[in-house]
């Protein structure tokens, strides 16, 4: 028997698609916001070998970066609260986010700002920059420059992988397909317009940082 489509018994839930999808684009820019901010200090401590820092946030990126993010979160969520520590399902998903894109990032900045030649530092100097003009013209903005792209894919990744939060029932996109799924059982329906949301947003969001980059970090017009 030839399968009959029925996306109306999917749009007829639309609302709850969109919501999902604007939890998960709120979720991405705190996540993004508080993560990167995160990964400058660690590239700072560890481009610069500022101890014991630097060694705490190297035990910290192989930490995330050896584990899986349904393992940090469930942690989060779940092993956090036998400590005496209880976060609400927001709380926790954001919590990951910025765990786990704060050392990828730390990483991916670091490798910029050691990128940095030593020349340009001197020439600081010899201009009489203080420490933090110097940071922040000639370390920061350049080491950003080149890391850019990189950094703007690992954003994406993060948005993405933020689908697994709906297992600790976070009214995330995915969250909101499986709802609807589970009331009108058209599964094809149903997960074929939330791969094209996910598609939309990473696009959306693959542009915005391509033109933040442009405009605040490159400089161009």
């Amino acid at each position: 028997m030839a399968y009959q489509f029925d996306f109306a018994a999917v749009l007829q839930h639309s609302d709850l698609l969109l919501q999902g999808a604007a939890f998960t684009l709120g979720l991405t820019a705190i996540g993004t916001l508080l993560g990167v901010a995160l990964g400058i200090v660690g590239a700072i401590l560890r481009a610069w070998r500022i101890r014991p820092f630097d060694r705490i946030f190297g035990v910290y990126v192989e930490l995330i970066r050896n584990t899986p993010f349904i393992v940090q979160l469930f942690f989060i969520f779940f092993g956090l609260p036998s400590l005496g520590l209880r976060l609400s399902e927001w709380e926790a998903a954001v919590l990951a986010m910025v765990i786990n894109l704060g050392a990828y990032s730390t990483e991916i900045i670091r490798a910029g700002i050691q990128a940095i030649p030593h020349g340009q530092l001197e020439a600081a100097a010899a201009l009489a920059m203080s420490r933090f003009e110097t940071f922040r013209h000639v370390v920061l903005r350049p080491a950003l420059g080149k890391v850019w792209p990189a950094l703007s894919s690992q954003i994406i990744i993060v948005m993405l992988g933020s689908a697994v939060c709906s297992q600790i029932s976070t009214e995330e996109l995915s969250f909101a397909a499986n709802f609807i799924q589970s009331r009108n059982f058209r599964a094809f329906e149903t997960y074929l317009l939330t791969t094209a949301l996910y598609l939309l947003m990473a696009i959306l969001i693959r542009q915005l940082l391509a033109w933040v980059g442009r405009r605040f970090i490159m400089g161009e017009r």
